[in-house]
C-alpha cells in the first residue's frame, strides 16, 4: 500500500516543489520509491500549470535534484488519499487545517521544519520569491535538513508495507 506525502506552499513554484524534489530523492536513495509517493501543491491557484520558478529549478539542478515541475492548487478532496500533508510555513498550516474535512484529516498536516531538531521554534521556511538566489539556497538548506527527520518518520510509518 502506497504512503502518500504532499508538500504545500503558497503558489507551488518555489518552496513546495523544492521540498518535493528533495524528498523524492531521499525516498529513492532509501529504496522506498515504490512504496512512497511524493508530490506538491499550492494553497492558491495563481501559478497552476506553470513550471517551477527558474531560480528554484536552477538551485535544484545545481545540487543534483530534478527541476521538472508543474504547479497545481491543493484541493480539500485530496485529504482522503493522502497520508501526510507537509506545510512550508504556519500560514499554510492554518489554511490546510481549515480546508481539512475532518479532524483526522487536519491531524495529517505538519510543518516541514518540525522534522528538523535544529530548527528550534522557527518552523517557517521563508518565501524566497521576492528575494535573490541566496534565499533559494537557504530554502534548499532548510528543506534538506528537515528531510532526514521526515524520512525517518515515513520509514517508520511504512514499515511492513508492501509496494
Amino acid at each position: 500500500m502506497t504512503y502518500r506525502v504532499c508538500f504545500v506552499c503558497t503558489g507551488n513554484i518555489c518552496r513546495s516543489p523544492m521540498a518535493e524534489s528533495v524528498f523524492r530523492a531521499r525516498v529513492a536513495e532509501a529504496g522506498l520509491d515504490g512504496l512512497v509517493e511524493v508530490d506538491s501543491a499550492g494553497t492558491g491557484g495563481w501559478h497552476e500549470g506553470d513550471g517551477a520558478d527558474p531560480r528554484t529549478v536552477s538551485v535544484l539542478e545545481e545540487h543534483g535534484y530534478d527541476g521538472a515541475h508543474t504547479a497545481r492548487q491543493f484541493r480539500s478532496s485530496w485529504f482522503s488519499r493522502l497520508d501526510l500533508v507537509v506545510a512550508l510555513d504556519a500560514g499554510h498550516l492554518k489554511t490546510l487545517r481549515l480546508l481539512a474535512p475532518t479532524p483526522e484529516d487536519a491531524a495529517k498536516v505538519r510543518l516541514l521544519r518540525s522534522y528538523d531538531p535544529a530548527a528550534g521554534d522557527d518552523l517557517d521556511v521563508p518565501d524566497p520569491y521576492y528575494g535573490g538566489l541566496d534565499g533559494f539556497e537557504e530554502c534548499l538548506e532548510m528543506v534538506e535538513a528537515a528531510s532526514e527527520g521526515l524520512l525517518a518518520e515515513v520509514r517508520e510509518r511504512t514499515e511492513g508495507r508492501v509496494a
